[in-house]
């Protein structure tokens, strides 16, 4: 990586072609800017501090900040879209779209939205994401900004969220950071999980679940969440689905919003509402939102003239395509995927920022000629060291699903989830 230099830059500097017009905010990784360029156009320039991260994780920061460039490219209307990037010093930053009305914290506080809409606004966003094999990981206010004409969008997707939570907790400069507003919208099976628990969408419908509440009622859910003496009863409240539903009733979007909210903050996620869509099956009516669907360059090809193929959606290697049925080397039907190292022998490899999130033998896939359709089975057959079926340390998802080794059909549009890796399902 280039040599990373400090940037103290003020009103008045200049990054590349950007006149900076003011500072906008400063979180534990970046700070975002007001910008024009030289045609005047306003932006906002989101720059990432690699001079005050451990050098140890700097570059595994940096490619989580690429892949949010990446996902603001996403064709969506709910997502703050990105526009260049760049780097300063050795430190990267994105140029997005500049939303003047600030963030939804900001708007509560200040005006009476019309929450029904603005919820289904994130609801979409969250749609656009998740079909694209993207999960938010950091859904709280801040992150929901308000555009010019009063409609919700989502930002400050890739860098937050629990895998870098644990990331940076060991390795910033050495010492523990201040952690207590994520931890308020995670999901109980991100905190504290027996094994490393793969993130899926029903992460960021937990997530939504806490946020509505918090904007209804003005109180996080599971009690306050103030210092560390709080956390461990936060936490526990979490786990046991406690936390107090009268208090919904005190308003007419409480009333309207309760179901909602319930499924959203089921603490078992194989019980949690599982699909965005399904949440908003659930939601009130409303004549001033619906989804507008776009089909950019980013949607599945769902129709199978050749044969299925999967798309790295998240992962080390975004972009990278493998054709099953050109995979296919034999009768048997039978491609198996595990963590790409030296002692893995797997027809379809996949490598991973931390590898311990993908066993060596994570799932197989198989391919019915009769039917032809694909299965996918979590786990592999082991003759040597188990003499039977092995499963995977930590679980294979499709959409938000766990798979068993019994197998289960998937299909185009589907997201299969192993480890920290998302692999779209599409034809080809």
């Amino acid at each position: 990586m280039e040599v990373v230099q400090r940037c103290d830059f003020r009103s008045g500097d200049h990054i590349d072609q950007y006149h900076i017009e003011k500072a906008l905010g400063e979180g534990a990784f970046g700070k975002v800017f007001k910008v024009t360029d030289k045609q005047g156009q306003i932006y906002a320039l989101k720059l990432l501090k690699l001079w005050e991260v451990h050098p140890s994780i700097r570059q595994q920061l940096a490619v989580r900040f690429d892949m949010e460039f990446e996902t603001g490219r996403i064709d969506s209307n709910y997502l703050v879209r990105s526009v260049a990037h760049g780097t300063v010093n050795g430190n990267p930053y994105i140029i997005m779209e500049f939303c003047p009305k600030g963030d939804l914290q900001q708007l509560v506080d200040h005006t009476r939205p019309d929450l029904i809409k603005i919820s289904k606004e994130i609801l979409y966003g969250l749609k656009d994401l998740h079909k694209c094999g993207k999960v938010h990981r950091d859904l709280k206010p801040e992150n929901v900004l308000i555009r010019e004409d009063g409609s919700a969008v989502l930002t400050d997707f890739g860098i937050s969220g629990d895998r870098n939570k644990r990331m940076t907790e060991r390795n910033i400069m050495g010492k523990p950071v201040q952690i207590f507003g994520t931890y308020a919208y995670m999901p109980p099976e991100q905190v504290n999980p027996k094994k490393d628990a793969t993130v899926l969408p029903t992460t960021d419908i937990f997530s939504f679940g806490v946020m509505m509440y918090q904007l209804i009622t003005g109180d996080l859910p599971f009690g306050q969440l103030n210092n560390e003496n709080d956390l461990a009863q936060y936490i526990k409240n979490g786990r046991e689905g406690q936390w107090n539903r009268n208090t919904l009733s005190s308003s007419s979007n409480g009333v309207s919003l309760r179901n909602v909210i319930e499924g959203c903050l089921i603490p078992d996620f194989r019980k949690r509402t599982q699909s965005v869509d399904l949440v908003l099956e659930q939601m009130p009516a409303s004549i001033h939102s619906s989804y507008i669907q776009k089909s950019g360059s980013d949607a599945p090809q769902l129709n199978l003239r050749n044969g299925t193929l999967l798309r790295i959606m998240q992962g080390e290697e975004y972009g990278k395509i493998y054709k099953l049925n050109e995979m296919l080397q034999n009768k048997s039907g039978i491609i198996t995927i595990g963590r790409k190292d030296i002692d893995s022998n797997n027809l379809l490899p996949v490598k991973e920022e931390e590898s311990c999130y993908i066993s060596r033998k994570h799932c197989t896939l198989e391919f019915d000629y009769a039917a032809k359709q694909w299965y996918i089975r979590d786990g592999q057959w082991d003759k040597y060291s188990t003499g039977g079926w092995k499963n995977s340390m930590n679980g294979t998802f499709v959409n938000s699903t766990e798979v068993s080794s019994g197998g289960m059909e998937f299909h185009p549009g589907d997201i299969i989830s192993i480890g920290d890796v998302k692999l779209r399902v599409e034809g080809y």
